[in-house]
């Protein structure tokens, strides 16, 4: 059996074992301090991934959010003190959110990692995406890192999506500045927090070397312990071909060719210090929307517009960086124009 053949079977074997071993919409459940969003959260499982759905009064846009590698839904409902978190700043904006654990992470099913890449997260997402349909006229797919490479699979694939946003992923890769966050993957049967799950050849982070891989250098004194404590605990899991190919779509002889085939509108966010894909012997500028517009908008060309933001002075992992009420501002304004 050929290569590419090997790998349609397994992204089908994957996607048949996931809708077997999970499906349905679970009822609501309210946790503890719900009552300062104003929505009901209800646990959320169709095709083997598993989330968490809070849906305002009245609201007729959602946004399905997809977490990057090695990490899970957590990181976009983190909220620094007395702050809010992406999906409550959406929520208060009207908007509902539907954030979801990759497969292989959170509470979403563990296939073999080896049958996990970017294309079978993006037909579990599209599962998703269709039992949303009948309630929310518009449905916008965002995703983060690895996640963002699912979201680019899903809208070029399926084009069932109102928007795209796509955040920490550029056609650009700077190797000198990504070097950091693949030298701190590691086989997660290596980590104590994930060896009850087998040698299902999943990978996660070595401890303790989050917060300069993904926040970036300068940011992981005093002022970041917060964040860079929660971001350790709640880390999870990655498969080796969701990297590859998040790495194909960063490559600037195969990213275009798939991005190019997206049709609906997106949203840019890339942070100002993201050393991983911007500066350096990368072409992606990072300084400012401006900047980020003139390197990456020209390969969206099947887009009908395209939006930017530069969250600055942060790297890859931008949802916990202190100055985020800007890009949340951004993109909900974004997501309003829809």
């Amino acid at each position: 059996m050929r290569f590419p053949q090997l790998r349609r079977y397994l992204r089908r074997f994957a996607a048949a074992a996931a809708v077997l071993i999970g499906a349905g919409l679970l009822p609501a459940a309210s946790p503890a301090g719900a009552e300062a969003a104003p929505c009901q959260e209800q646990e959320y499982r169709v095709g083997g991934m598993a989330g968490v759905l809070c849906a305002p009064d009245g609201a007729s846009t959602i946004q399905v959010l997809v977490p990057g590698g090695t990490y899970n839904r957590a990181y976009w409902t983190y909220h620094a003190p007395g702050k809010p978190s992406y999906t409550e700043a959406m929520n208060r904006a009207g908007y509902a959110t539907l954030v979801v654990d990759r497969l292989g992470s959170g509470a979403s099913s563990h296939p073999l990692a080896l049958g996990v890449s970017a294309h079978t997260q993006a037909d579990a997402v599209h599962r998703v995406i269709q039992t949303l349909r009948p309630r929310f006229g518009k449905v916008i797919l965002g995703g983060h890192s690895i996640g963002s490479a699912t979201t680019v699979f899903e809208a070029a694939e399926y084009h069932d999506v109102d928007g795209v946003l796509i955040t920490a992923l550029a056609h650009g890769i700077n190797v000198p500045g990504a070097l950091p966050v693949f030298a701190d993957l590691i086989p997660a049967n290596l980590d104590p927090k994930f060896r009850g799950l087998g040698n299902l050849g999943y990978l996660t982070t070595r401890a303790g070397g989050r917060c300069l891989a993904f926040f970036g250098p300068g940011h992981c004194g005093p002022e970041s312990r917060y964040a860079a404590e929660y971001d350790e605990r709640t880390k999870d899991l990655a498969a080796p071909g969701e990297a590859i190919d998040a790495v194909l779509i960063g490559n600037l002889f195969t990213g275009p060719g798939i991005t190019r085939r997206i049709t609906a509108p997106v949203m840019l966010v890339m942070g100002g210090q993201d050393y991983g894909f911007c500066y350096g012997i990368s072409l992606v500028d990072c300084s400012s929307a401006e900047g980020l517009l003139r390197s990456e908008a020209r390969f969206y060309g099947g887009a009908p517009s395209v939006h930017a933001y530069v969250v600055p002075g942060f790297g890859h992992s931008f949802n916990f960086a202190p100055n985020v009420q800007g890009y949340y501002d951004a993109v909900s304004a974004w997501t309003g124009t829809l």
